[in-house]
């Protein structure tokens, strides 16, 4: 199938499912016009039409999240594409790893909990700011109130420790773990922020250890 044969709608756009080609997770979803479709096959990094830019939109450009491009498939119909990529960064404008994370109907699973999904649960709620909920009151008494519940959290995590009690210790990071990205979203540090750091320290210890060895 050639771009010529796609199905575009009378808008000129195409509906496109980006998904990661490590793990198949479904990343976003976003819309292409005969343009778009030609660069992301030249480059090998997508790019997409905003309909509220009105205007190409190559992913990464102003966030450095960018997607290179593994394969561009059309379905059966042709009038959607399935885009596989690697990522470099989140492809959620929230800092998620997907867009997908508000639950309408049943369970996600503890089996495909991540953080990312934590982290986008926490966005919500700083939006949205629902009576009766912890992480509301959290966000309304201010990093303050946040900081002393992650020195307080810190302590139990060391009680718990110091116990050799791993079911306490699990519980207790657990909590910790909470507050911490309660932290991140009230400041605007989101988890890709923390895997870069993480990363690039794993990077210069690789080098730190080849030197070492030379």
């Amino acid at each position: 199938m050639e771009i010529k044969d796609l199905k575009f709608d009378d808008k000129g756009l195409i509906p496109c499912i980006v998904q990661d080609a490590d793990n198949d997770k479904v990343l976003m979803l976003a819309y292409m016009n005969e343009e778009s479709v030609g660069i992301t096959m030249e480059e090998k990094r997508t790019c997409f039409w905003s309909r509220s830019r009105g205007e190409l939109w190559r992913k990464g450009e102003t966030s450095g999240n960018t997607q290179h491009l593994c394969s561009l498939t059309a379905d059966c119909d042709g009038d959607a594409l399935l885009a596989v990529v690697k990522k470099d960064g989140p492809a959620c404008h929230t800092g998620t790893e997907s867009c997908f994370f508000n639950t309408l109907s049943g369970e996600t699973g503890e089996e495909h909990f991540t953080l990312d999904d934590l982290y986008g649960l926490l966005l919500g709620r700083k939006q949205e700011m629902p009576e009766g909920s912890y992480t509301t009151y959290l966000f309304a008494k201010g990093r303050e109130k946040i900081l002393k519940k992650v020195g307080e959290e810190a302590t139990e995590v060391i009680i718990g420790a110091m116990k050799d009690s791993k079911e306490e210790m699990i519980y207790e990071i657990a909590d910790l773990t909470y507050h911490v990205m309660v932290l991140m979203a009230e400041a605007g540090i989101t988890p890709e922020d923390i895997r870069k750091e993480l990363g690039s320290r794993h990077i210069i210890d690789k080098k730190v250890k080849q030197e070492t060895m030379r």
